[in-house]
């Protein structure tokens, strides 16, 4: 029998729920990611070390969710790349068109003892979704009322 401090990690299991619950609701599930060495991104569209990815069946190709790595190929300017992201780096996955999802602790390098930690408990800010045509499929609308989208936070 497991442990707490043995268990899986509950984030790409809720990472997986909130991407099915997008798709079912006809929503873009959006992932906003903490990049740094451990992430394949293309690094020209990474600010502020972090990126925002459409993780949409018509954005991608081969998406798979795993328990340690979200891996796709994407297009950015119309060129594929390999996408490799480590669950642990996701920052947050919401629904495009109204801001609706789960922001994740963010964490820190990892301590001595080879286990990540939990740099500051609070939920991560959000950089602003463009609204520019990326190449991850058709333009969406923006949300009723203007402005940004507001990130619910689920407990």
């Amino acid at each position: 029998m497991m442990d707490a401090d043995n268990a899986l990690s509950t984030r790409p299991y809720l990472i997986r729920a909130l991407y099915e619950w997008c798709t079912d609701n006809g929503f873009t599930p959006f992932i906003a990611v903490q990049v740094d060495d451990s992430v394949r991104v293309p690094h020209e569209y990474v600010k502020d070390g972090e990126i925002v990815l459409n993780i949409s069946f018509d954005a991608t190709s081969a998406l798979q969710l795993g328990n340690e790595f979200i891996e796709f190929k994407g297009r950015f300017g119309g060129v594929a790349r390999d996408i490799l992201v480590p669950v642990h780096r996701v920052l947050a996955i919401y629904a495009r068109e109204n801001g609706q999802g789960m922001a994740f602790p963010v964490v820190a390098l990892a301590e001595p003892s080879g286990k990540p930690s939990t740099a500051d408990p609070k939920p991560a800010a959000l950089a602003p979704v463009s609204t520019a045509d990326d190449g991850g499929g058709p333009e969406t609308p923006r949300p009723a009322g203007g402005g940004r989208p507001a990130l619910t936070r689920v407990k």
